[in-house]
């Protein structure tokens, strides 16, 4: 683990590198930078991979980074740190590149999952109905957003006024600079994970808990398993998606009311 000329250590090794460092820090903290809070390793600001400052927007978020870092046992592995895996993308990612995330973002509700439905059998039409009909009707009363609705994989085009309001619906969650991206890349993250940029922003709402999203998110999927049996290494996958998932709905929750 180096450390630059301003003193600041680097919390991980370059992209690509699998060899990853012993603990080399004594104690993990945070302290006061600028309008936010820095994670400190033995009082030494860190860095990111791009060798940008670790600065989140309060302290419960600087916190619940600084508390990987404290729990890590011998070797700093960020296969094991998803909170501080998150941050790094999003000050050294998103932050630079805010308005293509937005658009990436915004292509999903384009071609939202729970707009999609399937035909048959009973039990599967009756599981999206009672999951997704209420976050679709939400979307409508609260953000002006009119959904067509179809079934199969076919296509459906949405009204432009429809995805316009859902922009502002988006844009409306980030027009505090100081939260803007880290609450970017989590919406990011959840849209991407379950396909649904609904869920995700009713999740930002508080309308949704993350359990309850990534339930209704993997209705068909929980549907075939019952039918067919789990495979472990979908099993597998899926576990670790979900702990993205939950980080993402965690980081949001923590830089918009600090819990």
């Amino acid at each position: 683990m180096s450390s630059n000329s301003t003193g600041g250590a680097s919390p991980f090794s370059g992209p690509g590198e699998q060899v990853f460092p012993k603990r080399f820090y004594k104690a993990a903290a945070i302290g006061p930078a600028g309008d936010g809070f820095a994670l400190l390793l033995d009082g030494r600001p860190a860095k990111t991979p791009a060798r940008n400052p670790v600065i989140l927007p309060n302290e419960a978020a600087a916190q619940a980074v600084a508390n990987e870092w404290e729990g890590v046992q011998g070797t700093i592995d960020p296969r094991v740190m998803p909170m501080t895996r998150l941050v790094n993308s999003v000050i050294d990612g998103v932050s630079h590149t805010q308005a293509g995330v937005m658009e990436e973002v915004l292509r999903y509700g384009g071609t939202d999952l729970l707009v999609y439905r399937a035909a048959e059998p009973d039990e599967l039409v009756r599981a999206q109905q009672a999951a997704w009909d209420p976050i679709i009707a939400w979307s409508r009363q609260s953000l002006g957003v009119d959904f067509v609705i179809g079934q199969g994989v076919m296509f459906i085009p949405q009204r432009p006024e429809s995805l316009d309001r859902l922009g502002d619906a988006l844009r409306a969650l980030v027009t505090d600079p100081r939260t803007a991206p880290f609450r970017l890349g989590a919406i990011h993250v959840m849209t991407t994970l379950t396909g649904s940029l609904l869920l995700a922003l009713a999740i930002a709402a508080g309308l949704l808990h993350a359990e309850e999203a990534w339930r209704a998110a993997h209705i068909d999927e929980d549907h075939q398993i019952a039918r067919w049996g789990a495979d472990q290494e979908a099993a597998d996958r899926r576990a670790r998606r979900w702990t993205e998932m939950e980080t993402a709905a965690r980081l949001d929750r923590l830089v918009t009311h600090g819990l």
